[in-house]
């Protein structure tokens, strides 16, 4: 199959006008300008019309579960009154409220545009659920509550991302954070990742809570936790470094956040070769510290995009929110205004997938790559295709995954 577009951005070159892509068995393999494809080849041709046609979006952080959250929290005044408050709303509800929460993110990530998501499992019993989208399934690990002793959490954990690997599911740990897990916890989950080669991702120096935590060994968050987990692991230096200690950091690692840094964490970072993935409305939901996208990018971190959960934003004009990756791309551009469309983009589509060690496989259209790939309304010219990508709103014109039809074109 050959899909023609008025426009093809495979985001690691330069924007083809007239372009094409051919599919074969669920890979891409060839991309070029349509006048260069066969009378033959043509006879097999989609034409997908006024469009752009590039990667599928790559969602380096999300919460499905959460998704029947929408809106129902106002922006907490402190981090930790948040975290209280998702605690007690989780604990009402059932699994059949998770499972209908997960697909409803689902589709909704699919009609924006995403193909790929990692997804932190809270509750690992509810997977694997249906769905188009390639979903890495990062297990959330905490412990500190339960007071379950960190080798039982773990093994746990392990044997049931063995099962869903098994199943051809894709699937990692996510120690939650590091005021919710215990020093121990984080070293065997980042022994046993790296001996199975399995992916991590953690929420970490999220907040300036949290950071003063482990700092200083005050504040408001170190006293809410003091009762329950032993802090003697606070007051020793940043989050971040903290996740060091722990052996955590390294190219299979994701830090998710990354708002409050101490001078060294971005270089530290960079050397370990972990990513950062960002959440836009998130951040603007809970007024975090400014994101230190220059510190970090100069330093050579990769830094990707993430819709976090529909939990941490505000329904605005009785709207409820979606996820929506450009929803995300449009915010950060709002905060960012120097960073360029291009690299916005990127930020959504191969970063993401380096970030998630797709590299090759997602996020850019190029021969090789699995064949997910997203159509978008498009008529503007060559020279302004990335600054109209960046501000689309609403579904997709079509969504290729696999090299299968996720939103069929009309």
């Amino acid at each position: 199959m050959i899909l023609r577009a008025r426009t093809v951005v495979p985001v690691s070159r330069r924007p083809i006008a007239d372009g094409a892509v051919e599919v074969l068995r669920g890979r891409i393999v060839r991309i070029g300008p349509w006048r260069e494809f066969s009378d033959t080849k043509r006879q097999h041709s989609v034409d997908l019309g006024d469009v752009a046609l590039l990667p599928g979006l790559v969602n380096a952080h999300c919460h499905l579960e959460y998704t029947g959250m929408a809106g129902q929290f106002l922006p907490p005044k402190y981090f930790s009154d948040w975290l209280k408050l998702i605690v007690a709303a989780k604990g009402v509800q059932s699994d059949a409220d998770f499972v209908e929460a997960w697909r409803k993110g689902a589709s909704q990530l699919l009609r924006t545009g995403t193909t790929t998501v990692a997804d932190i499992a809270a509750l690992p019993n509810i997977l694997p659920q249906p769905s188009p989208l390639r979903v890495i399934a990062f297990l959330e690990l905490t412990g500190v509550r339960s007071k379950r002793p960190p080798r039982e959490i773990v093994s746990e954990a392990a044997r049931k991302i063995r099962s869903l690997r098994a199943a051809h599911h894709p699937a990692g740990f996510s120690p939650h954070a590091p005021y919710s897990t215990t020093p121990e916890l984080l070293r065997l989950a980042a022994q046993t990742a790296r001996r199975q080669r399995w992916r991590v991702t953690t929420h970490v120096a999220e907040s300036a809570e949290e950071f003063e935590m482990f700092t200083e060994a005050r504040g408001r968050m170190f006293d809410w936790l003091s009762s329950q987990r032993d802090c003697r692991d606070c007051g020793r230096g940043s989050p971040v470094r903290h996740l060091a200690r722990a052996g955590l950091l390294g190219a299979n690692f994701l830090a998710v956040h990354v708002n409050c840094l101490a001078d060294g964490d971005a270089g530290l970072l960079s050397r370990k070769r972990t990513g950062v993935v960002h959440c836009p409305r998130s951040h603007s939901f809970f007024s975090h510290p400014k994101f230190p996208f220059k510190a970090l990018s100069s330093a050579g971190v990769n830094i990707c995009l993430g819709t976090d959960s529909l939990a941490s934003l505000e329904a605005r004009r009785r709207e409820v929110p979606e996820l929506d990756m450009f929803a995300e791309m449009r915010s950060f551009a709002r905060k960012h205004r120097d960073v360029p469309p291009g690299v916005v983009l990127r930020m959504a589509t191969l970063n993401g997938a380096q970030a998630l060690g797709l590299a090759g496989q997602a996020g850019e259209i190029i021969p090789g790559a699995a064949a997910d790939l997203i159509a978008l309304p498009c008529r503007e010219k060559l020279a302004d295709i990335y600054d109209a990508v960046l501000h689309h709103r609403g579904d997709v014109a079509a969504s290729l995954i696999a090299g299968r039809w996720a939103v069929a074109p009309a």
